[in-house]
């Protein structure tokens, strides 16, 4: 996993919580975790998810649309 700060703009999938087989790539902000005062977390559509080596996260745009291209179409 690379090294993030606070601050830093990154890129992830997102699924639509409605409708699961629909994903998109959202630019997310990596921001301290509020639950956890170590860590840090990603902060994407109003949520945090802590920032772990199980998400996919993606430092330019174009490497996260070629990584969905290539997983999901």
């Amino acid at each position: 996993m690379e090294d993030y700060t606070a601050g830093d703009i990154v890129y992830v999938f997102y699924r639509n919580p409605h409708i699961q087989s629909v994903a998109n790539v959202q630019s997310a902000a990596v921001v301290n975790d509020p639950d956890n005062p170590d860590g840090l977390a990603v902060f994407v559509y109003e949520t945090y998810y802590p920032l772990t080596a199980d998400l996919a996260i993606y430092t330019s745009a174009y490497e996260a649309e070629q990584a969905y291209r290539h997983y999901f179409q």
